[in-house]
């Protein structure tokens, strides 16, 4: 099936990542990774922008209220929902300037996961983390490249992860009290349809893949079998949440690092899709 994206923003990212719905934030939120801001999109249609540090990679939604952002290196927190609120950090998580946070999510118990990477991409220099009581980082998966999307099943019995240069994306086993197990490839993406970026998982177990360099969003149903398309006018495509008052609206998230918008007018534009399916609310975290 092939499904139709419209834009919802203007180019307004270099390099936009990690898109989050909350109700209570009033809707989107999504970061300009490298620009190091939190953006936010109004009921009007417009773009809020907050700086956060060299780097903001990730962020979610806390339960006590606030939200969680994965800064360069370390983790903010923010005590109440305002986009402006203020932020502390949990402490630079290590010490080495080459390495920085990329994408991340929450289990269904709360804990926070994120992923790292090398900024020159060098194979095997980032890690995949859960945090610890306190906000201190534990290593899940050591020795990955680009570690990136991260979603569970909506019983909460499996997760998906994706390291981009393996070209797939993984499923492993959830139990609250021993947490992942079982690491096995869920779907392998060939190299011509680009490499699997930022993931959600639909109400019906289907996951959906932003695919970078290959210019759409794949849904996979529960068998890993590919059933749904989203082509998109960008070459790009980085990540991908469920959101509206329905969650019926798929938000994609875009990138125009190192593309000509000449000839991609709308790379690093929010993008959005009706497929026909819901998402689910986002978990979040306990910190």
């Amino acid at each position: 099936m092939s499904i139709a994206a419209y834009t919802v923003t203007d180019p307004v990212a270099e390099h936009g990542e990690g898109p989050v719905w909350a109700a209570r934030w009033g809707g989107l939120r999504w970061v300009d990774m490298l620009a190091g801001d939190v953006l936010a999109l109004d009921d009007a249609g417009a773009v809020r922008r907050r700086h956060v540090g060299p780097v903001a990679a990730a962020l979610r939604p806390r339960k006590a209220g606030g939200y969680v952002v994965a800064a360069e290196r370390e983790l903010l927190l923010a005590d109440t929902d305002d986009l402006d609120a203020p932020l502390r950090s949990l402490g630079q998580a290590w010490a080495d300037p080459s390495v920085r946070m990329n994408d991340g999510g929450c289990d269904p118990d709360g804990r926070f996961y994120i992923g790292s990477m090398a900024y020159d991409a060098a194979p095997g220099r980032g890690s995949f983390y859960v945090t610890e009581p306190g906000g201190t980082l534990r290593v899940v998966l050591p020795e990955v490249t680009i570690s990136n999307g991260f979603d569970f099943s909506p019983d909460g019995s499996l997760a998906y992860y994706a390291d981009t240069e393996t070209g797939r994306v993984d499923v492993f086993d959830y139990d609250p009290d021993k947490g992942l197990s079982g690491r096995r490839p869920f779907v392998s993406v060939e190299p011509g349809p680009g490499r699997p970026d930022g993931l959600t998982v639909d109400a019906e177990g289907g996951v959906w893949v932003a695919l970078w360099q290959g210019w759409a969003v794949h849904r996979y149903d529960p068998a890993g079998r590919l059933d749904a398309v989203v082509t998109l006018p960008v070459r790009k495509v980085t990540a991908v949440t469920f959101g509206g008052d329905d969650l019926g609206r798929l938000f994609i998230t875009t990138s125009a690092l190192d593309v000509d918008r000449d000839e991609q007018p709308e790379a690093g534009a929010v993008f959005a899709a009706d497929p026909g399916v819901r998402g689910r609310p986002v978990l979040p975290a306990a910190l």
